[in-house]
């Protein structure tokens, strides 16, 4: 029976899985985006969004631990300074998976994971998507604000 083995194993033993998903948070942490499989991809998402909550609280326990999964000082101090920086208001989904095409060789399902807060043009245009449409009504606009738009014109007249 499988009971309570929810996560992808990805074909591989215990420490190979372990040292695949830790080489791809280091390099997801140091270069902001990868490209890989769909699976790698989501497997990866579990693996480094608690990392990426724990450095949001810079403390000695918490980089030791970090440490320990990632075993790269130059990660961890990427992920306390620059990362933790960006996401400390965010409350979670640090990552983003976008589906690309297949993989030439083999037809494999590829994706881009990347750091939801350092991709600049889906900032810019989340930014001027902010302000929501909204629908036409049949009410006349009010009057009120008229004479005091009028008022500053007049004075500036004077």
């Amino acid at each position: 029976m499988r009971h309570n083995k929810k996560f992808n194993h990805l074909s591989r033993k215990k420490g190979h899985r372990e040292a695949l998903l830790s080489n791809m948070a280091i390099s997801l942490i140091m270069h902001k985006r990868i490209f890989t499989t769909v699976a790698k991809a989501k497997a990866l998402r579990v693996f480094a969004e608690p990392i990426i909550t724990r450095s949001k609280k810079d403390d000695m326990a918490n980089r030791r631990l970090v440490f320990s999964y990632l075993q790269n000082k130059d990660a961890v101090k990427e992920l306390f300074g620059v990362i933790a920086e960006k996401v400390a208001e965010r409350p979670g989904g640090y990552l983003r998976i976008l589906k690309t095409d297949h993989r030439l060789g083999d037809n494999a399902e590829m994706a881009m994971i990347e750091l939801v807060d350092f991709n600049e043009s889906m900032l810019e245009a989340g930014e001027g998507k902010g302000k929501k449409a909204t629908r036409r009504s049949r009410k006349k606009k009010s009057t009120a604000n008229a004479p005091e738009a009028e008022a500053p014109a007049a004075e500036a007249a004077e």
